[in-house]
């Protein structure tokens, strides 16, 4: 190693420190992009596959239908690859496993633009969601065994900042490709925006050049044998897996509510603002497109701010205090943007605080979820907690392709559904503060499990 990599800089950590950061922000970016690269396209890539004229009525109702089915399919494969890549990773290492895991999201989005049928487009997205599942165990558990204990709060907040990243180039990309390069050609623009997936594999090998194995890794699996699943729900580590998968759990329903809704309420505020403005079809259309950006732009600003604060309020009030106060201020915010009477402007401008909240707390489990589980487990358990939760919360894009099926309705029950949703993090809040199971890792030393699972 080149020995100005362990002189101290910023944060009194290295520049190999910095470099394994910017490696894993680098591989949980890409995966956010590669994963929603897809919702961009769907209204050209669905109508094409299935010989439906784009457009009409017709490609519009498959469109919903098989958005919704391939976004639970994205999310099951999520999952999958999340608790298979995190056992991986425990196994054959966090720098491999990274590698392994973004090929797999590049080649397997790469290859939905060759899809000459929607069964094969089906497949290459599952290959595509076992990697972007997998890529964020590997990465978060390499940043907190490489990174000063010190400083894996601000390692771990930083590292989440990479998915607001990730969403503003994929906005870019489509938009660069599909609206500038190929703006009249909709019916092959959507092949070039998934070739885009391949950029991933690019950087996968740049990064196998310059990180290495941990060291608290080589040592625990040289010290003891290959974690199995079933260790999670072992006596001295039950108790682990029960509070990082409830933490998760109530992030990752009310998150993904409130993102699948994201298109149906800002269309429809629009089209509200649009009768009251007195536009025509092109003025409502334009206006459409313009709140669906600013939509998406207001929720990804208030989630990169909401992700940095997690920093100093896991650092003030500790880890559970935390994760308490973003869950009731998620319920006030969800409360207030959909229940409440307001202007169309007002509504769109409050997912700002959507932001700040639902999405800002995922900037916690980067390091949360890395201190619960001993270095052996870390990878598995991480794995299994974070994503274990995307199979319930699949069922939430077909309710969305039901409330969008209903036209003119969508908005009103749209709301209603968001305004309902609000009780998620309300009980996550109560349980972050109260539930005897929650576990307070500020300041803990994370002692080794031996095989097993006694502590």
């Amino acid at each position: 190693m080149n020995p100005a990599d362990d002189r101290p800089l910023f944060w009194g950590m290295t520049r190999y420190q910095w470099t394994v950061l910017f490696a894993a922000w680098l591989g949980w970016g890409f995966d956010v992009f590669d994963g929603l690269l897809f919702n961009y396209v769907a209204p050209n890539c669905i109508p094409t596959l299935l010989g439906l004229p784009i457009g009409s009525a017709a490609a519009k109702k498959a469109t919903l239908f098989w958005g919704g089915t391939l976004t639970s399919v994205l999310l099951l494969g999520w999952a999958a690859g999340g608790i298979l890549f995190g056992a991986i990773a425990d196994r054959i290492g966090r720098t491999r496993t990274l590698l392994l895991t973004m090929l797999f999201y590049a080649l397997g989005t790469a290859a939905c633009a060759a899809a000459p049928n929607l069964p094969v487009l089906i497949l290459f997205r599952v290959i595509a969601s076992l990697g972007i599942g997998g890529e964020w165990a590997a990465g978060a558990a390499m940043v907190a065994e490489v990174v000063p204990a010190r400083r894996r709060v601000e390692a771990g907040a930083l590292l989440y900042t990479s998915a607001p990243a990730g969403l503003f180039l994929a906005t870019f990309a489509n938009f660069q490709i599909a609206g500038v390069f190929f703006k009249g050609a909709p019916s092959t623009s959507w092949r070039y925006v998934f070739l885009c997936g391949l950029i991933p594999a690019v950087v996968a090998f740049a990064i196998r050049l310059f990180v290495h194995e941990p060291e608290a890794w080589k040592r625990a699996a040289a010290g003891a044998p290959p974690p199995r699943l079933r260790e999670l729900f072992s006596p001295g580590v039950r108790r682990l897996t029960l509070s990082g998968f409830a933490m998760s759990l109530v992030a990752l329903i009310t998150w993904w509510t409130c993102a699948a809704f994201l298109a149906i309420v800002a269309s429809g505020l629009a089209q509200s603002a649009a009768r009251q403005r007195g536009l025509d079809v092109a003025g409502t259309l334009a206006l459409v497109e313009s709140w669906k950006a600013r939509t998406t732009n207001f929720f990804n600003l208030g989630g990169l701010l909401g992700t940095l604060l997690t920093i100093p309020a896991a650092k003030v009030f500790g880890r559970r205090k935390m994760f308490g106060i973003y869950y009731a201020l998620s319920a006030v915010a969800t409360f207030a943007t959909f229940g409440l009477e307001l202007s169309p402007e007002t509504r769109l401008a409050l997912y700002f605080f959507e932001g700040l909240t639902v999405f800002g707390v995922f900037g916690a489990f980067t390091y949360y979820l890395p201190e619960l589980f001993p270095t052996r487990l870390r990878g598995t358990g991480s794995g299994f907690c974070y994503n274990i939760g995307r199979i319930i919360t699949a069922v939430g894009p077909f309710v969305v392709g039901n409330v969008a099926s209903r036209g003119a309705d969508a908005l009103g029950a749209a709301l209603k559904v968001l305004t309902a949703v609000a009780i998620v993090p309300a009980i996550g809040s109560l349980l972050a503060l109260f539930a005897p199971f929650i576990v307070e890792t500020k300041d803990r030393v994370t002692e080794e499990v031996p095989h097993g699972g006694q502590a």
